[in-house]
């Protein structure tokens, strides 16, 4: 089993020291969703949420989120994203609103926090924004997808 990286030899907290890591390209897909009724997804499909266009809003709130999580992770380093993209389809089997974000950088460390921060955030946005109609929404599944860059070999969920 892996050793834990973010605890030194006393066993206290630390930031893992990244600056003998080489510079690679990193990319890493996040995914989850956020259950609802048919009715709320309906009104969030046809544009009738009083607050607006939610999946525009939890699309930027996802952004957002990824470009904020080493201020929300303590000990997440900050790295220079270049690239966030962020896809939420409504899905009536669930029903609710399937959300896959994709955060890509070139930095010594991954980006699987900030892909997974980002669908988190948009999950949140998307009951923000609909609470008034329905408080019973259910956010869940929120996992990692894919990553890939630097030495340790790629993970993916087939």
């Amino acid at each position: 089993m892996a050793e834990l990286t973010h605890f030194d030899a006393k066993g206290d907290a630390h930031m893992v020291d990244v600056s003998d890591k080489d510079v690679t390209s990193r990319i890493a897909v996040a995914a989850g969703h956020i259950k609802m009724t048919a009715q709320t997804l309906e009104i969030i499909i046809k544009g009738r949420a009083k607050k607006g266009d939610v999946l525009g809003v939890a699309r930027l709130a996802a952004i957002i989120g990824a470009k904020k999580t080493a201020d929300l992770i303590p000990l997440c380093h900050p790295l220079p994203i270049t690239k966030i993209s962020v896809d939420l389809s409504p899905d009536p089997k669930l029903p609710g609103i399937r959300v896959e974000a994709t955060v890509k950088t070139t930095g010594q460390t991954g980006v699987e926090m900030e892909a997974l921060t980002a669908v988190s955030t948009a999950c949140l946005t998307v009951y923000d924004m609909v609470k008034a109609v329905e408080k019973s929404m259910e956010i869940g599944g929120i996992h990692v997808v894919l990553k890939d860059g630097g030495k340790s070999e790629r993970y993916e969920v087939k």
